[in-house]
């Protein structure tokens, strides 16, 4: 059993039980002797008492009101595990949704449990049924990100419109429209409840992790059950590759985000299955066995939508199995997502839609429709931010509306879409990245093209101009004697700067993308590998926990690790440095930072510096020197080095201009869009 007294609660936990930002908390905890002392956790991310918390706020008239909800998570968390709490939010879900026995005997819920799922099922009845509990499954699924992989919202809706617009299901009396949905890895029924916003349908989920079953069936009971007015919903926890336990039914639409790389999905057993009409998937390619299971439930003239990896479309392993799906005309589009639409982020991922023929015996289509919306909506770094979503889900419905409508022969396409014949695709390959048989349109790519060199030539100029002012630096011979040095170590100490290194932030405080109004970008070494830039960020109030570093307009910021040492001026907004990374802020009067940070990264600075030889060794920033100068000396070189770093930025951007147009010349020209030479 978990008493009140026993409930821990963080700083960004209080913050939100009283309403203000993290830093106020930490403000109090500084300010007021009567704050409680912590029972747990670290001196970065330390622990409170839920109940000498509460009874503090109240005495000190800092306790916020209509906060039921944030009081109540913290004592789901404190049931223990990962497990207790789910099934805990489970059981409050169906006890809101007025199902009898909600909470029977054979539930396996504790006491304290029981006790929880009682007050939020009071809470939900005056504040919302529906709210509370998707409340309670945010929190739940936000401490547990690491272990379950959700559908966003967004992409959970696009392609529950996907699956209507494209299975535009009609039987020889009209339109009959979608009965049943089946989603047979449904998670906690993020697509389910997605389909469950466009007409009232049996909604039919499947799930081998017994607590997500439990969530989701608890999920549809307030989405669409009939307290809903809607058609009974059904959930079960099971495998349904290896045990099925809907065998016999047959669904008019099927959704699904199915795990991915998985082996162990059940090769030997189901070698012989009837579900494989379009050949045996291979033991590295469960992807596929999962197309064909969502095939194989289909009703005639159903659709279906999955999101899949990007190797499933061009993996040799599997081109047997997608020239069949060509040939029958299964396989509808494809559409290629820009990274960062669902984990994995980094990946760019696609939607299959497949239809399965009528009762008619429709015959099979002779194109494919392709939709690289990847190419459409590019992002600047590899983790950046996604497009606006109502732009994009509005640019693949109209691809898929177009394809419905002119039934692919139309003349011309817009511009990174297109129907390919499957004669086309049925070469050795069998590739069905839509990337590699889209090309730019000629007008679209001229007009980027344009700018591309107009930049290039601005760059090009002021790279030009840079290097004509660094050839003329008078640079003298090798000078006589050791130089006076002091090290970064002896700096600090002697009050020239002031040290501060990096720390990981809390858990639960670190946000992927590029931050809201009131966030603070992320800078990580792994950010320094890929692009320099910060691809997450935290919030403004949990800036000022204990330990957390910001690099401010001015900082010398130096990369502690040897394969992405560096040193440079931190200019713009303010910047959280994540381990291995340092903040040096130079006392004016004494140091230049230009100086500073040019001396600190040459390159002789990291060898002596370096713990090891290893590229991944670290390098002890104390360590690194810098040669004592008077002020006006380092502010002399200080403005040079200024220049050798403005070089530096400029050949590197004038190289990636370089390269994306001698690649697109180079694809335009295979092409035959050569107009004429001058």
């Amino acid at each position: 059993m978990v008493s009140s007294l026993a409930v821990p609660v963080s700083l960004a936990e209080i913050a939100r039980l009283a309403g203000v930002g993290r830093a106020a908390v930490s403000n109090w905890r500084r300010r007021h002797e009567s704050f409680p002392e912590r029972i747990g956790g670290t001196d970065v991310s330390p622990q409170f008492s839920l109940t000498e918390i509460e009874v503090w706020l109240r005495e000190n008239k800092k306790l916020k009101r209509d906060t039921e909800r944030e009081w109540l998570w913290p004592q789901f968390e404190a049931l223990g595990s990962r497990d207790a709490a789910g099934l805990a939010v489970a059981a409050a879900g169906r006890e809101m949704s007025g199902a009898q026995d909600a909470v029977s005997d054979e539930s396996g819920l504790s006491d304290e449990a029981r006790r929880l799922v009682g007050r939020a099922a009071e809470l939900g009845r005056r504040g919302g049924a529906l709210e509370t509990f998707e409340f309670l499954l945010r929190r739940w699924l936000d401490v547990n990100v690491r272990q379950i992989s959700t559908t966003p919202e967004a992409l959970a809706t696009l392609m529950a419109d996907l699956a209507h617009t494209a299975g535009a299901l009609a039987d020889d009396e009209g339109c009959r429209g979608v009965r049943t949905v089946l989603d047979p890895a449904c998670g906690t029924g993020h697509l389910l409840a997605a389909a469950a916003a466009h007409a009232p349908a049996r909604l039919i989920g499947c799930d081998r992790d017994p607590v997500l079953a439990e969530l989701a069936e608890a999920r549809l009971m307030l989405v669409s059950g009939p307290s809903q007015g809607g058609p009974a919903s059904e959930v079960r926890a099971a495998d349904s590759l290896r045990a099925d336990p809907f065998g016999e039914v047959r669904a008019d639409v099927v959704l699904c985000n199915p795990p991915f790389n998985e082996r162990d999905w059940g090769y030997e057993e189901l070698a012989t299955d009837a579900r494989w009409a379009h050949g045996v998937p291979p033991r590295t390619e469960p992807e596929l066995a999962w197309v064909q299971h969502c095939l194989a439930r289909l009703s005639p003239g159903g659709t279906a939508v999955l999101l899949l990896p990007p190797a499933v479309a061009s993996r040799t392993a599997g081109r047997r199995i997608r020239g069949s799906l060509l040939r029958t005309g299964q396989l509808r589009a494809v559409v290629a997502l820009p990274p960062g639409c669902a984990a994995p982020h980094s990946v760019s991922l696609q939607l299959w839609v497949l239809r399965m023929p009528g009762s008619g015996q429709e015959p099979a289509p002779g194109e494919v429709l392709l939709v690289d919306a990847a190419s459409r909506f590019p992002r600047t770094h590899a983790r950046d931010s996604l497009p606006d979503w109502a732009a994009f889900n509005s640019f693949v419905r109209s691809a898929i509306d177009a394809a419905t409508v002119r039934e692919g022969g139309a003349s011309a396409w817009p511009e990174f879409v297109r129907s390919v014949p499957v004669i086309d695709l049925l070469d050795d390959e069998v590739d069905l990245t839509p990337g590699r048989h889209i090309a730019p349109a000629p007008s679209g790519a001229g007009s980027r093209r344009a700018e591309s060199w107009e930049e290039f030539g601005r760059v090009a100029a002021a790279l030009d101009e840079a290097g004509g002012r660094l050839a003329a630096l008078e640079l003298a011979g090798q000078e006589t004697g050791t130089p006076s040095t002091a090290t970064v170590g002896e700096l600090a100490r002697a009050g020239a700067l002031t040290l501060r290194g990096g720390q990981q932030p809390a858990d639960g405080t670190v946000c992927e993308g590029q931050p809201d109004a009131d966030g603070v970008p992320l800078l990580t070494v792994p950010d320094l590998l890929i692009d320099g830039e910060p691809h997450s960020w935290i919030s403004t109030a949990d800036t000022e926990a204990e330990g957390t570093v910001v690099a401010r307009d001015g900082d010398v910021v130096v990369a502690g690790v040897a394969r992405a040492f560096s040193a440079w001026v931190h200019q713009g907004r303010p910047t959280v440095l994540g381990p291995q990374l340092y903040a040096l802020s130079v006392h004016p009067e004494q140091l230049d930072a230009w100086f500073l940070a040019g001396s600190l990264r040459a390159p002789a600075n990291a060898r002596q510096a370096g713990t090891h030889a290893s590229s991944s060794s670290r390098v002890d920033v104390r360590k690194l020197q810098v040669r004592q100068v008077s002020l006006a000396e380092q502010q002399t070189y200080g403005e040079a080095f200024r220049q050798v770093a403005a070089f530096d930025k400029a050949v590197r951007r004038l190289s990636a201009l370089g390269t994306g147009l001698v690649r697109d010349l180079s694809d335009d020209l295979a092409a035959g869009r050569l107009a004429g030479m001058t």
